[in-house]
């Protein structure tokens, strides 16, 4: 069976690996895979990431895809990969129900309707809205929850005309809960896009401080560091990241290349033959066999 890298299943799906790290540590999505003794996405797993990724297109909050999720898992155990069988109940409304065994189910189990039924009165719409709506004086999300502004950032910071933006939603993010790593780990590397390298600098040890093996912000830190020929400090942020995720082919490269730069060809080698595990196909796989064949 095929499995996929953080890396392949982020390409797909098309978000950041950073985006699905997130997602995987707290526990949205994840993989079910096991493809030589490590864990591998899946495609059903990649449907459950695009299943995701449209319910936040259609603006449904992450928080409340978090709390149905969890509705489900604790009151509907025997549906399989529950965040793939989410649904919006209407175009253009932002509630959730679950599509299961013909019918429509609210996330608590309650039915709601057969899906091949249509709603022929504007008062069965408002009846349904009415069920749909949480009960028991629960709040609505507050759309400037950490977690939400930081989805925004997410999408927003891969284009350049956007970045400005989600500079602004990150931050927005941070006010709502300042520990927050991933988001100052976002930030930051925004921030080394636009040439601001002391800030970006700034954002990755602030979101190091809070979580010392985070992925992300060792590995881009670590190439800071390099560049400015702080080859000491880069090795050991490399070091990092690769014990957070020895699945990370960038790391294995960028280890191999440093250690060849600073003459350690017996070191070099050990991450080139590391690399091409990971990632057998491409051009840089063709630099790492050359480097092994001499």
């Amino acid at each position: 069976m095929k499995g996929y890298s953080v890396q392949d299943a982020a390409r797909i799906c098309k978000l950041s690996s950073a985006r699905l790290r997130y997602w995987e540590r707290t526990a949205l999505v994840g993989p079910s895979l096991t493809v030589d003794s490590m864990p591998a996405f899946g495609f059903r797993d990649l449907v459950c990431i695009k299943a995701a990724l449209v319910l936040i297109e259609r603006g449904v909050p992450l928080r409340r895809i978090r709390r149905s999720l969890e509705s489900v898992r604790a009151r509907l155990p025997e549906i399989d990969r529950p965040l793939g069988a989410l649904r919006v109940w209407i175009e253009g409304s932002d509630r959730v129900v679950v599509r299961y065994d013909g019918v429509l189910l609210e996330p608590d189990g309650q039915t709601v309707l057969d899906f091949r039924l249509e709603p022929e009165r504007a008062d069965d719409v408002a009846y349904l809205e009415q069920r749909l709506r949480p009960t028991g004086g629960e709040a609505e999300p507050d759309p400037e929850t950490a977690l939400e502004w930081f989805e925004r950032g997410c999408r927003l910071d891969s284009e350049a005309e956007t970045q400005n933006d989600a500079i602004a939603a990150y931050e927005r993010s941070l006010e709502a809960d300042p520990r927050f790593a991933d988001a100052h780990c976002n930030l930051a590397t925004v921030h080394y896009n636009q040439g601001r390298r002391d800030a970006a600098r700034v954002g990755y040890e602030r979101a190091l401080a809070l979580e010392p093996d985070h992925v992300e912000a060792n590995f881009n830190l670590a190439n800071l560091c390099e560049e400015e020929g702080r080859s000491e400090a880069a090795l050991r942020h490399y070091k990092a990241a690769m014990r957070a995720d020895p699945l990370y082919p960038e790391v294995q490269l960028n280890l191999a290349l440093l250690y060849e730069k600073l003459g350690l060809r017996r070191k070099a080698r050990e991450h080139w033959r590391r690399y091409l595990q990971l990632e057998p196909v491409g051009t840089w796989a063709e630099i790492a066999r050359k480097h092994l064949g001499d």
